[in-house]
């Protein structure tokens, strides 16, 4: 049976090389961005990862909406929520702040979910895989906002899980960290030697995480083969957490 996904925040951190994998496993891929409001943009996003749909929507209603427009529905959910993260020391920090991180990685998951889950339960099957981060697993100094909000959105997983199991739609989030790409990692970042030995010593791997890999996780969560698997913070951070 052909399945159906819809990624978002496409053009970020996991989107391209998780749409990749998917289309080479034959599932069909809608690609959400804000930037795709631009027609060049979606264009050159279709043309950079053949045989995706890009789409351009406005609050999470429509994107649900349009996406499921696209083919007639969507039976996987990749919530790519790529969101900066910003070193703001506590007493540095402001609420107005905390709320932006909340709404972008708490929020908008929670919003689009709710809006995909009813046509997932008719069908009774489906997929929820949460591009999330490993740190609130381990936390961060100075960077609470941020690694809280990520907690929250974790926090969605065993939840979802236990609700939505008996539909045979599963639920995981993809702990990840120390994943080589431009959102985290700018090449002038990737360039500083120094810089980068002194991170890659606190991974137990000695390296960063390839995109490629991060995807082949996404997709293997999204597949049929990990039917079993759900309620899971899968840390992807070559041994950090």
């Amino acid at each position: 049976m052909d399945r159906i996904a819809l990624i978002t925040c496409a053009t970020r951190f996991a989107g391209r090389p998780a749409a990749r994998a998917l289309l080479a496993q034959g599932v069909k891929v809608v690609a959400h961005d804000e930037a795709f409001a631009d027609a060049a943009e979606r264009a050159a996003f279709e043309k950079d990862v053949p045989g995706v749909s890009a789409i351009a929507a406005g609050d999470y209603a429509d994107i649900a909406a349009k996406a499921i427009a696209v083919h007639g529905r969507i039976d996987i959910f990749i919530s790519n929520d790529a969101y900066p993260a910003q070193r703001v020391p506590l007493e540095q920090g402001s609420a107005h702040d905390y709320r932006a991180a909340l709404e972008a990685l708490t929020v908008r998951p929670f919003s689009i979910a709710s809006a995909l889950v009813g046509e997932m339960k008719k069908r009774n099957w489906g997929r929820i895989v949460l591009v999330s981060s490993a740190a609130p697993l381990q936390g961060i100094a100075n960077y609470s906002m941020y690694v809280s909000a990520r907690a929250a959105c974790n926090g969605l997983v065993s939840s979802w899980a236990k609700e939505l199991g008996r539909h045979a739609i599963t639920v995981n989030a993809v702990g990840s960290n120390y994943v080589e790409n431009p959102d985290y990692f700018p090449p002038s970042l990737l360039a500083d030697k120094a810089a980068m030995a002194k991170m890659t010593a606190n991974i137990p791997l000695g390296r960063l995480g390839k995109p490629e890999e991060i995807a082949a996780t996404i997709a293997f969560l999204a597949s049929d083969g990990a039917g079993f698997i759900t309620g899971h913070v899968l840390p992807h951070a070559g041994g950090w957490a």
